[in-house]
């Protein structure tokens, strides 16, 4: 077995041991709470979601790199149909989907399976930025034009370029660790996600301080703190599963981290704008796709960056 092998195994099979006590906690306090609880109901529902979408994430990482591509595929276009969902498009913009959908969105993880970094840093935020606001202009309508089309824009740098840095990764070359990049998918998104689901256990336990009440009701400063504090420290004993050092990765932790937070409270406001609770139903007990990469949408292409730069 090798280090990569080796290193994959150990790390789904501490996830796998942290769902079971999950579950199990989750299902004590059912037991002991006969009667119907929202708060327990609803994290048993996330529990069990997280399952889900661990295997799913599991099975791609044992297939390999073109499953895992595909997979964040389906999650880029999944999430920016909830996004215009809730946008001011309208029959109009025919020509302006049909760019987003059939031509943007495969060419730009094309572009990240054969690793063209020069063009796929590039393409849709300045040739799709362009040739969506042309495209705009065809059917001669000017109706909310500068909405529809900075929307429509706006989603594919958010659910399609953003989401596709997190494969854009596996493009990476750097020493001493060949062949070992599916480990820092692993890493960007179990820390983001821990993040998440850490405040939101620190904002039940402990939370009293609203941070933004308007935007995100459940956000609290003590969730905040204790979210992002306890994360980072588990991204720094993530280490060896990274090219960084303790230091960096606790670092690095931080910044994805805070990353992630803001980019939820930005998501939010979204959601609050167009009178919405959830960006859709599809992971039960998270809401829409959107719910649950929110931060990750945020945290993947400055953290692409940062390791391209510095690393690779």
């Amino acid at each position: 077995m090798s280090n990569y092998q080796y290193h994959t195994l150990l790390l789904f099979l501490g996830v796998t041991l942290f769902l079971i006590v999950a579950s199990l906690i989750g299902l004590t306090l059912k037991h002991r709470i006969r009667s119907p609880n929202r708060v327990i109901d609803n994290l048993n529902t996330r529990i069990n979601a997280w399952w889900v979408m661990v295997a799913i994430l599991g099975t791609a990482f044992l297939i390999g790199k073109l499953a895992v591509i595909f997979l964040f595929f389906v999650v880029s276009g999944l999430a920016l149909r909830e996004f215009l969902n809730l946008t001011s498009i309208s029959r109009d913009d025919y020509y302006v989907l049909i760019f987003a959908f059939g031509i943007a969105l495969p060419a730009q993880y094309i572009l990240v399976a054969v690793s063209w970094y020069g063009l796929f840093s590039i393409f849709i935020p300045v040739f799709g930025f362009l040739i969506l606001s042309i495209l705009a202009t065809i059917t001669g309508s000017s109706f909310k034009f500068l909405d529809r089309t900075a929307e429509v824009q706006w989603g594919l740098v958010i659910t399609v370029y953003n989401i596709s840095c997190v494969p854009a990764l596996l493009s990476l070359q750097i020493d001493n660790y060949h062949d070992r990049n599916l480990l820092l998918i692993a890493f960007l998104v179990l820390v983001v996600q821990m993040s998440d689901v850490l405040q939101y256990v620190f904002g039940k336990l402990f939370g009293k301080h609203k941070i933004s009440p308007n935007l995100s009701p459940s956000k609290t400063v003590e969730g905040f703190i204790g979210g992002i504090v306890t994360a980072s420290f588990i991204g720094s004993c993530l280490f060896w599963i990274t090219p960084f050092s303790f230091i960096q990765a606790g670092l690095i932790s931080l910044m994805i981290t805070l990353l992630g937070f803001f980019g939820g409270l930005v998501m939010s406001a979204i959601k609050r704008d167009r009178g919405v609770k959830d960006w859709g139903n599809l992971i039960g007990g998270h809401g829409g796709v959107l719910d649950r990469f929110d931060s990750i949408c945020f945290a993947a292409p400055v953290f692409f960056h940062v390791v391209r730069y510095y690393w690779a």
